[in-house]
């Protein structure tokens, strides 16, 4: 077996297409998942039972199934009740959906870990919920939350050729393209392995950068 490097100039172009794809998945599935578990951590603290058990319902059967189930029923099954969305727009969703169930375990635990003085002197100081919530937990809280939320990043960027089995080129699915049409495997394959080497490098110093940070 010899290293073709003709291949690889020729694949680059189709490389940068899948990497486009790659990261608008990653970016928009973290912002979705990030925002959406907060959301329902936030419900399963009501009062009521009646938000809190549909909603822990939903949670539990979402994270209890596998991401390529769902990436299917939303592709193939919506379209039949008339909701149909592109494929990309499917994955996105599917991938945020699906590690919001796990982000919304990771805030619980940096709510829970905010020591009960806090909530007291929110309460002795007469603060509205709105202003306890936003001014003095959940910025408590972030600052616990941001490794475990940095490791579901990286998880969800191993997570993307997932999208390949709904039509979505992707930086694998891209790369099985080309090796369909030209017969040349290992020289593709190499460089989307490096690349998710590189990327997940990278996005774990940002996160570490972003730490440090908040820990000031």
């Amino acid at each position: 077996m010899t290293w073709d490097w003709s291949a690889v100039r020729e694949f680059m172009p189709h490389f940068w297409d899948g990497l486009l794809v790659t990261l608008q998945a990653l970016v928009l599935g973290s912002l979705i998942s990030f925002s959406l578990g907060l959301v329902w951590t936030l419900l399963m603290r009501a009062p009521t039972r009646w938000v809190r058990w549909p909603v822990g319902v939903v949670t539990e059967f979402v994270r209890n199934t596998p991401l390529l189930v769902q990436l299917f029923f939303l592709f193939y099954v919506l379209p039949e009740w008339g909701l149909t969305f592109s494929a990309l727009t499917t994955g996105v969703f599917a991938i945020g959906l699906h590690y919001s169930t796990y982000t919304m375990q990771v805030y619980r635990a940096g709510i829970e870990a905010v020591p009960v003085g806090q909530w007291e002197a929110a309460t002795a100081l007469s603060l509205p919920a709105r202003r306890t919530w936003f001014a003095v937990i959940l910025p408590q809280a972030v600052r616990r939350v941001v490794p475990p939320l940095g490791n579901y990043v990286i998880s969800m960027l191993k997570d993307t050729p997932i999208l390949m089995s709904i039509t979505v080129l992707e930086m694998l699915g891209q790369a099985r393209l080309f090796s369909q049409q030209h017969f040349q495997f290992t020289e593709p394959v190499t460089v989307i392995g490096v690349a998710f080497i590189v990327i997940s490098y990278l996005a774990s110093l940002l996160l570490r950068t972003l730490e440090r940070r908040l820990v000031r």
